[in-house]
C-alpha cells in the first residue's frame, strides 16, 4: 500500500518521511523519494517474546515524499499530482510550529489557511480532470459507447460536487463500485482517504493547543479525515534515545506511544487494513490484509502455493494466546478454529494454513 506526503513549503514534510522511513533525504530535491515504514505493533513484540524466532517482521507501508506543493504555480501542481495519482492514501502535512528563521508558506501563516489553500488544489485538480473529460466525451464525433454514456453521467455528478467545494471522498456511497471502476484511471485525488498531521512545536505538543485548531477540527470533521498531532522536532529527539530511555521519555509527556507509532497505525486503519499473524521458531511476521478478506485470500497473501492448495486455515486469537500464555492452552480450552475458504480473517488473528500442492 502506497502513501504519498504532501504540504505546502517549510511545513516539517520532509523531516515527517525521513521519521517513518529512516531515510535521510536532500532538502530541497525534487525526486521522488521512497522508503518503507514500519506498522508499529506492539502484539508483534509480545508474540516475538514468547516464541524466540529468528526473525520477527512488522507490517510495512511505503511512503514517498513529494516536492512542496506551490498553489498556482502549474509546474508544481503536476509534479505533485502526478507523483501521487497511484497513491492509495495521502498524507497532509500541516505547520503549527513557529520559528523565525523558517517563514510560514505564502498566505499560509496558520494550519487552517494552509489546510484550506491545499484542499482548494486538490479540488480544483480534480474539476480540472473532470471537465477535460467531459468535454472530450461531448465533443466526440461519434455516438458514445454504453460505456462511455455511463462514464458521462458519473463524471457530470462529481462535477456538481466538485463545484460545491466537496471532496468526492464524502459522497462515495452516491456511486456503485462499478460506476467508481469507470472513472478509477483518472485517480481522483480527492476520493482518496487522506490523514491530516499537524507539526507542533514542544510548547505547542505539551499544551495540545495551537493557532487555528478550532477551525481545522471543524473542517477535518467536515471532511471526515483522520487526523493527527505531533512535533517533528521531539519525534527526532524520541528516535535517537536507547529504547528503555525512550519509554520514560514518553511517559514522563503522559503518552505511550511516539507520534510516528500513532501515525502509521491511524495510516493503517485509514487504509481499510487489518493485520494478521504467523507464529513460530523461525519467524514471527505481521502480514497486512484488506478488511473483509477470506482465510484463502490470507493464505494467497502468505504465498500463492498457499491459496492454491488450500485446505483449511487453523485459527487462534491473539488475545486467547497472550492471556492463555501458550498455544497448548488454547486448544484445550477449544478456542483453536478450523475454518474454511470463506472464513473472515479479523484483525489480530493467528493463521496456520493446511494446504496440499
Amino acid at each position: 500500500m502506497k502513501v504519498g506526503i504532501i504540504g505546502l513549503p517549510q511545513v516539517g514534510k520532509t523531516t515527517i518521511f525521513s521519521l517513518l522511513t529512516g531515510l535521510e533525504v536532500e532538502p530541497y530535491s525534487t525526486a521522488h523519494q521512497k522508503g518503507v515504514a514500519k506498522v508499529f505493533d506492539k502484539r508483534v513484540k509480545i508474540l516475538s517474546e514468547m516464541y524466540q524466532p529468528k526473525k520477527t517482521i512488522y507490517a510495512t507501508l511505503e511512503f514517498y515524499d513529494t516536492p512542496p506543493l506551490i498553489p498556482n504555480d502549474q509546474k508544481s501542481r503536476s509534479q505533485v499530482f502526478n507523483m501521487v495519482q497511484n497513491a492509495d492514501a495521502l498524507l497532509l502535512v500541516l505547520r503549527a510550529f513557529k520559528n523565525d528563521s523558517v517563514p510560514f508558506p505564502e498566505k499560509g501563516e496558520t494550519a487552517y489557511k494552509q489546510l484550506k489553500i491545499t484542499l482548494d488544489e486538490f479540488i480544483f485538480r480534480d474539476l480540472e480532470v473532470v471537465t477535460n473529460r467531459i468535454e472530450k466525451l461531448e465533443n466526440a464525433k461519434r455516438k458514445l459507447e454504453n460505456r462511455e454514456e455511463n462514464e458521462l453521467k458519473v463524471l457530470k455528478q462529481m462535477r456538481e460536487f466538485l463545484e460545491n467545494e466537496d471532496f468526492l471522498s464524502r459522497h462515495r456511497e452516491d456511486f456503485s463500485e462499478d460506476q467508481l471502476k469507470l472513472v478509477s484511471s483518472y485517480s481522483l485525488v480527492t476520493l482518496k482517504p487522506v490523514v491530516i498531521a499537524v507539526n507542533l512545536d514542544e510548547n505547542q505538543f505539551v499544551e495540545k493547543d495551537y493557532e487555528s485548531k478550532n477551525d481545522v477540527s471543524k473542517l477535518v470533521n467536515n471532511y471526515n479525515f483522520a487526523y493527527i498531532e505531533l512535533c517533528g522536532l521531539m519525534e527526532k529527539e524520541i528516535q535517537e534515545l536507547p529504547e528503555e530511555e525512550r519509554e520514560e521519555f514518553l511517559k514522563d509527556l503522559g503518552i505511550t506511544e511516539s507520534g510516528i507509532e500513532r501515525l502509521s497505525k491511524i495510516m493503517y486503519s485509514q487504509l481499510g487494513l487489518i493485520s494478521f499473524f504467523t507464529v513460530g521458531k523461525d519467524e514471527v511476521r505481521a502480514w497486512t490484509l484488506k478488511k473483509g478478506s477470506t482465510a484463502v485470500e490470507a493464505a494467497g497473501v502468505i504465498h500463492s502455493d498457499l491459496a492454491r492448495g488450500f485446505i483449511k486455515a487453523e485459527i487462534m486469537k491473539y488475545d486467547d494466546l497472550v492471556s492463555l500464555g501458550s498455544e497448548k492452552e488454547v486448544k484445550e480450552k477449544g478456542l483453536m478454529k478450523l475454518v474454511g475458504k470463506e472464513h473472515v480473517i479479523e484483525d489480530g488473528d493467528i493463521i496456520t494454513i493446511r494446504f496440499n500442492v
